[in-house]
């Protein structure tokens, strides 16, 4: 399929994430070189340090958070696009008030997450 609508995509808890859900948009079984996903935060919630055998490329959709990308911390918003290479250690943490929600697309290869720290 090549057109649907994102309420018609199961979202599913990020298993090492607090208050954090994923859609995958489109899987590797659809497109050939990359999957793109859609990220939801809510308020106070995020996602751990942690690395990524794949890169990632970012589009901020709403809301802001705060993004540390190895030693560097980041404060982000709508319209912001995130570079993350592979193997840096990154993290996330909505300090908003409303969801931050952004699109994450990776190439379509095996990838190993590896979790740095616990907590956001």
């Amino acid at each position: 399929m090549t057109v649907k609508n994102v309420d018609d995509v199961k979202e599913a808890n990020v298993p090492a994430g607090t208050a954090t859900t994923i859609q995958v948009l489109i899987s590797a079984q659809e497109g050939p070189h990359f999957a793109m996903r859609r990220f939801v935060i809510q308020p106070g919630g995020g996602m751990p340090l942690h690395t990524n055998t794949l890169e990632h490329e970012q589009y901020v959709l709403t809301g802001q958070a705060r993004v540390q990308i190895g030693e560097e911390v980041h404060f982000v918003k709508r319209g912001d696009v995130v570079f993350i290479p592979e193997g840096v250690p990154h993290s996330y943490f909505n300090n908003g008030k409303g969801n931050f929600e952004f699109l994450c697309m990776i190439p379509n290869q095996p990838d190993e997450i590896k979790l740095v720290a616990e907590g956001c």
